[in-house]
């Protein structure tokens, strides 16, 4: 019998040694699919997501192309969003919120960093830049990339506030372009007086983001402060801001501008400068190129100069523009900051500028040969840069926004004194101020 069972067993040894040799193959087969799926995938460039403004997107493909081609492993997806610029903001908001956003890169307008940076939206990028390095970019555009001490955003372009103005007429009049709020005053009712001209200056007046960053200019000329980031100090009641408000209202008492002008937005007022009907101009440096083009009425009769100011006091531009982030949801922040390091070198940015003049934030681009060759008063636009004044930069700036945008529009209409209309901006201001602070201690 035990000779029976050794045999049995003997027998059975040719068929567990195939069923382990069918075993070992299948696995190294399961092996081999693994890590040749492995292989395959490393292989694979890493897609970054990135959503803009359906008009920047065209702009910024060749540099995208440039930088794929010098990262083979890196490709970069856009995701063209709506024109609004607030859309773009609600989108990425939305999507952060929900907790699973698709971006990588976040491309921030300059007042959405703090409020994304609060948010605890952005990864922090401080560690990453040697203080040297942001030394060759504006300071503003620098400061405005920065929330409590931590920098959140590089920028990409830059963009400031400017006064425009018939630089011909002036010459013809005999004026120098004014320096002041009452030199501006002053030439405007001489031209318009003598026939020259229908208006003396058209601004920004209708009630959105753009009558806050062109009172911004005229608040920093008459010495007051919106919003102290520091200290959450609120100024807008005191008196430079009703000083600043006095003078845009005489503008409209004096037909110095039109009646619509509180209803206007840049490209109300800037087609009312280019079909020469007006002497001076507040707005952005878009204007400049499209009121030199061809055929243009007012073509090489312009000029530029940082927004006027009261004597004493200092000018002030608006500081706009955009600036690159890192979601910190992103499952490839190498890849984003590889991204980020390119868009913001001096060769891509010399390259970008000339091929679509926007405004630069490394500094020595405004006086790089090549490109002045290109856009001549880029010097010029130095000078307005070197002015900048930021929207204070606190994690409720879109509430405390739609706060001065409301009062300031009722105080310019006539709907209430610019001292009642101050007043209540003030207080509300200084309510949401401290219920942030609140929330921020719980």
């Amino acid at each position: 019998m035990f000779f029976q069972k050794t045999q049995n067993s003997l027998t059975k040894i040719p068929q567990i040694s195939k069923l382990l040799r069918r075993i070992s193959i299948f696995f190294s087969l399961f092996l081999g699919t693994i890590l040749l799926s492995w292989i395959v995938k490393a292989q694979q460039p890493v897609t970054l997501n990135l959503l803009l403004p359906a008009p920047d997107a065209p702009p910024l493909q060749k540099m995208i192309e440039n930088f794929e081609a010098k990262n083979p492993g890196i490709r970069i997806n856009i995701i063209e969003g709506p024109n609004s610029t607030n859309l773009i903001e609600d989108l990425y908001t939305s999507s952060f919120l929900l907790g699973d956003s698709p971006y990588d890169l976040v491309n921030m307008d300059v007042i959405w960093t703090p409020k994304f940076a609060a948010a605890g939206w952005l990864l922090d990028l401080t560690d990453r830049v040697k203080p040297q390095e942001l030394e060759a970019f504006l300071d503003k555009d620098i400061e405005a990339g920065f929330y409590e001490g931590n920098l959140y955003r590089l920028p990409i372009r830059s963009d400031v506030g400017m006064l425009y103005y018939r630089e011909d007429l002036l010459k013809e009049a005999g004026f120098e372009p004014p320096e002041t709020f009452q030199d501006l005053i002053k030439i405007s009712q001489a031209l318009q007086q003598d026939g020259t001209i229908n208006w003396g200056y058209v601004w920004q007046g209708r009630q959105y983001e753009g009558a806050v960053a062109m009172f911004v200019e005229v608040l920093e000329g008459f010495g007051g402060f919106w919003v102290n980031p520091n200290t959450l100090e609120v100024g807008v009641d005191r008196p430079e801001a009703l000083n600043a408000i006095e003078f845009l209202r005489t503008t409209i008492k004096e037909e110095i501008s039109p009646p619509g002008v509180t209803t206007y937005h840049e490209e109300d007022t800037r087609r009312f400068f280019h079909n020469g009907q007006a002497a001076f101009l507040r707005s952005w440096p878009y204007v400049w190129t499209i009121a030199n083009q061809k055929g243009s009425p007012i073509e090489g009769k312009i000029a530029i100069k940082p927004m006027v100011h009261a004597p004493n006091q200092n000018s002030g531009a608006c500081l706009g523009g955009w600036g690159l982030g890192i979601a910190k949801s992103s499952r490839h922040p190498e890849e984003a900051w590889k991204a980020i390091q390119y868009f913001t070198s001096q060769d891509a940015q010399r390259e970008f500028i000339l091929q679509e003049g926007y405004v630069p934030s490394r500094i020595e681009l405004f006086t790089d040969p090549e490109i002045v060759a290109k856009y001549p008063h880029f010097p010029q636009l130095l000078e307005v840069v070197e002015q900048a004044v930021l929207r204070p930069p606190i994690a409720q700036y879109a509430q405390a926004s739609d706060i001065l945008q409301r009062y300031l529009s009722a105080a310019l209409t006539n709907r209430m004194s610019p001292e009642r209309a101050m007043k209540a901006a003030a207080n509300e201001t200084r309510r949401l101020l401290k219920t942030g602070q609140g929330e921020q201690s719980t």
